[in-house]
């Protein structure tokens, strides 16, 4: 009973710290609107401004991983509060866009706050709980609406300068908070005479090397999308920054609470079916995305006659909270596959997908800003995700799908087959 509690305990301080963390990881996602007009930046500057917190939290996760296995995961964590906490504070009193550049790849350490929480939680629960409990911890990505939900009040209220100054406080509440219900256990930790170099070699393991490409979709594109939707949204539909932000958050809301379902459809149904619809829903949603705003002249008997197709904002964000949906529940299961894999090595592991999922947070608003200054048009942001779900699928078919026996005695029972006997 009391290793119960303590397991619970961890539970909810880790996943608490883990949304401060990545509500803090997305601000620049609100604060880099007025930041635009005042630097007087383009779309790719933006781009690379929003992408800096990632790249470090991304090129962190797997140092911080292999440390959580040696040291535990209530050391390193608290350490990444600790130092996020001036950083975020000195924010407030950068002018210029190297500034915000240097200071924003300190910031971005709390995203790597996730590949030390993964494993520090997977090890309290049993092997049967542990995608419920990943999940659960990893809803903490909801940290990513409660910046929306947050930041504009006080960028209105009070200028984009409070909004640092507040998530300080905050992460130092949650450090304070941390620290106080958080535990050890030496039993969940990498014998000390394990190297580092020897954890690196799980890098050459095509299946992990798969599991980076699924989650740089549905982590990364998750990561890209909560930097980029607000001035999507301002810029596209002529919304306030208020109302863009509440809209964006239909998105990154599902996409983080709903993971914790997720994991347990993982549970229950297995990793491999649970992403393979995950990535069908995506293509469906990214392919209707993508379609730009168009005005189409036919000639007909009586004349020329105009259309307009593309998607009202209504349309638009419905799709968008289908796809935040889809991406929650594959978040919850790539980690269900390294959890049933790996379960020795899930710092390590998940240091590295992680890492992939990250740097696919870094590299696509950049490409996104880019392809708009290029092309003019905004939905080349869901084309170029459109492709990446393309490589998805068909990796997923050759290595895992077409293996598969869909008919006869060795097929497996389909999820309501499933369901039904339960």
């Amino acid at each position: 009973m009391a290793n119960n509690r303590k397991a619970l305990s961890v539970l909810i301080v880790s996943t608490l710290a883990f949304t401060v963390c990545f509500m803090v990881w997305m601000m620049f996602a609100v604060i880099g609107i007025p930041l635009k007009k005042t630097l007087g930046l383009n779309a790719t500057e933006f781009g690379l401004l929003t992408a800096m917190p990632v790249l470090s939290g991304s090129l962190t996760r797997v140092p911080l991983g292999i440390w959580t296995d040696k040291y535990g995961g209530r050391i390193v964590m608290a350490g990444i509060l600790a130092i996020c906490v001036p950083a975020i504070w000195l924010m407030a009193y950068a002018t210029q866009f190297w500034h915000f550049l240097v200071i924003g790849l300190v910031v971005g350490l709390a995203g790597g706050s996730f590949s030390v929480g993964t494993p520090y939680v997977a090890r309290w629960f049993p092997k049967k709980q542990q995608g419920f409990a990943m999940g659960i911890f990893g809803a903490g990505n909801a940290g990513a609406a409660l910046n929306k939900f947050i930041a504009p009040a006080l960028v209105v209220a009070f200028g984009w300068t409070m909004v640092p100054h507040v998530y300080a406080a905050i992460m130092l509440g949650t450090l304070a908070i941390f620290w106080l219900f958080s535990y050890s256990d030496p039993a969940h930790l990498v014998p000390a005479n394990t190297k580092f170099s020897d954890q690196l070699k799980m890098l050459k393991d095509p299946n992990v090397l798969k599991y980076c490409q699924y989650y740089s979709i549905v982590f990364g594109g998750y990561v890209a999308l909560s930097l980029w939707m607000v001035q999507y949204y301002v810029g596209e539909y002529g919304l306030d920054i208020r109302a863009a932000a509440l809209l964006a958050a239909c998105f990154s809301l599902p996409g983080g609470v709903l993971r914790a379902f997720g994991g347990w459809l993982s549970d229950k149904y297995g990793a491999h079916n649970i992403t393979w619809w995950v990535m069908w829903v995506s293509w469906i949603c990214l392919f209707l995305l993508s379609y730009p705003q168009t005005q189409m002249t036919i000639m007909t008997v009586n004349g020329a006659t105009t259309f307009h197709i593309g998607l009202n904002v209504y349309a638009f964000t419905f799709l968008m909270f289908a796809l935040g949906i889809a991406w929650a529940f594959g978040k919850a299961s790539v980690f269900k596959y390294i959890a049933d894999e790996y379960p020795t090595n899930i710092g390590t592991v998940s240091g590295i997908v992680g890492l992939a999922g990250g740097m696919g947070g870094f590299v696509l608003p950049i490409m996104f800003g880019m392809l708009m200054d290029l092309t003019g048009i905004r939905s080349t942001a869901f084309m170029l995700m459109y492709g990446v779900v393309w490589v998805s699928l068909i990796w997923m078919y050759w290595t895992e799908v077409r293996k598969t026996e869909l008919m006869g005695h060795n097929a497996p029972p389909s999820p309501l087959a499933k369901a039904g006997a339960d």
